[in-house]
Parts: C-alpha cells; structure tokens; sequence
C-alpha cells in the first residue's frame, strides 16, 4: 500500500513537473507577452519577467518593443522640377502596443517597409531638386508625418526618418559643377573689384598726404628701394621720371625757381624780290644743263 502511494506521488510529480515545464514562460526585459486563449485575446499583456499559462489552451507571442533600424530600398522618381533621381533613406520605428501589432496587421516590419517606400516615392514627385539636397530636414518631418498617421494604428509609433542619399545622373552632375563653377568665378571677381575700389580709396589718401609732405616720397622711394635690395639682387634698376625730379626740386626749401625755356622766334619772310630771283636762277640752269636735271621745286624755295 505504501509503494503504491509513493509511485502516485511521484507520477503526480513528474505530472506536475511536466505541466509547470510546459506552461513556464520567460520574458525578457525588451519583450513584451500577448496570450492568445482559444484564439481569442487576453486583455492583460505579460510584463518582463517569469510567467505562466495554460498549456495546450493559452498561446503566448513574444513582440520586441526596442527600436528597429529599417533601410528603405532606393526609389527612383521625377521630382516637380523634372529631375530623374534616386533615393533611399532609414526609418526607426518601435511598438507600443504589443496587442494592435500582433491584431491589426499581419506583419507590421513588412507594412511600414512598404509605407515607407511609397511615400518615399510621394515626397520625391512632391519636391524640387533643390530641396532634395539642401533641405532635408523639412523632408525627413514631412516623411515622417506620412508614416506615422497609418502607423499609429497598428501600434507602431514612427521614431524618425532620415534621407540618407540622393544619386543624380552624370549629366546633371556635370551641369551643377559648372554652375558652382561659374559662381564661385563670380563671387571671386566681385571680390577682386571691391579689393581693387578698397585700395585705390586708401592709395587716394596716401597721395593727399604725401602732396602735403613730399619728403614723403623720398622716404617712400628709399623704402622701395630697400625692399628690392632686400631679395639679394646684384643690379637695382629704379627708373625715376623726369616730372618727378623736377617736383622735387620745386619742393625742396630755398631752391632756385627754374625759368621757363623761351620758344624760337619764327625766321623773317622772304621778301618777293629775292623769290622772283631765285626762280629765274632755276630756270637758266634748266636751260644750260637740259631735262636730265630735275629743277628744284618752287614749292620748296618758298618753304
């Protein structure tokens, strides 16, 4: 009598054993538990940690709440200003009811994948190049409001959504370059200009002042002239004009004020006596020495 209760306490604890091994549910920190019973859906959602249902009867999904890093595959599309490019970009995401990403969708990764490619394809018919380029962020907000409204009812809740690359075609790449190109000439030459209009301002100045004092350009020649000797050179050759020496020499105290050089008085004309005689000497030797002799001009007599 006694063997046969001990082989039924020990049948009913291996029984025991067995059923608590098979309704023994572990959950982990980022997990959290939806009991299905009969198919139908428990209302209370297993926390992290040690949990129990009942076999056979109870079905228990584990669902990952930590964020998920999705890539959106690269679209291509035709943006407002009739560009072809490609783009891809990164989607976060995470579950915040457990139950409505289990219920309301078959698989809610493979819903939001698509969701993100199409709106993806949305936002780039939607914006100009520029704005693809440059201004990203206002994108990004703008895909991420398009996921997120679907998305919140399936229990998922949209973390953020970045652009991570647009590719242009060769050609369009090319036209960009020139047209940095040629900005960048532009900007550059305004720059020139207006360092050009700075130093003639200053260089305006710096003759106001050296007009005043002119010993001022003595000192400014002997400061050329020990910049150029400063580089080693053997030969200096400094060409100094005429006009300047001359200003200097009026400018130095108690020099002799140079008189101006008096013009040549004009010749007297000649008088028409000696011109009548001159012509009929021309013509005496026209006469003696025949046609071989070309006569002077009397063009040039009278000159």
């Amino acid at each position: 009598m006694i063997q046969e209760l001990l082989m039924a306490a020990a049948g009913a604890a291996a029984a025991a054993a067995v059923y608590a091994g098979a309704a023994a549910r572990v959950v982990k920190q980022y997990e959290r538990g939806v009991v299905f019973r009969f198919g139908r859906l428990r209302d209370d959602i297993r926390s992290p940690g040690f949990t129990m249902i009942v076999p056979v009867v109870d079905r228990l999904h584990k669902v990952n709440m930590q964020i998920v890093t999705m890539p959106v595959p690269a679209q291509e599309g035709i943006t407002r200003d009739n560009v072809t490019v490609r783009v891809d970009a990164v989607v976060y995401f995470k579950v915040v009811d457990a139950a409505d990403a289990l219920v309301r969708v078959e698989d809610y990764k493979f819903a939001v994948s698509q969701m993100a490619q199409t709106s993806l394809r949305s936002i780039i018919g939607k914006s100009d190049l520029d704005d693809l380029l440059s201004n990203r962020e206002k994108l990004n907000q703008g895909l991420e409001l398009m996921l997120d409204s679907p998305a919140m009812g399936w229990g998922v809740a949209i973390d953020r959504v970045e652009i991570k690359d647009v590719s242009l075609p060769e050609t369009m790449k090319r036209s960009m370059a020139r047209q940095a190109e040629a900005d960048r000439e532009r900007r550059a030459r305004v720059i020139n200009a207006d360092a050009e209009l700075q130093a003639s301002k200053k260089l305006a100045e710096a003759a106001g002042v050296m007009s005043d004092q002119p010993a001022a350009l003595q000192l400014r020649l002997l400061q050329t002239v020990m910049a150029v000797s400063a580089e080693k050179n053997s030969t200096l050759v400094l060409p100094i004009p005429v006009e300047l020496l001359r200003f200097l020499e009026r400018a130095t105290p108690g020099a002799p004020e140079t008189e101006p050089v008096a013009a040549p008085e004009p010749a007297p004309p000649l008088s028409e006596a000696y011109l009548k005689g001159r012509a009929a000497a021309a013509d005496a030797i026209e006469d003696l020495t025949g046609s071989s002799v070309e006569p002077v001009p009397r063009d040039a007599d009278t000159a």
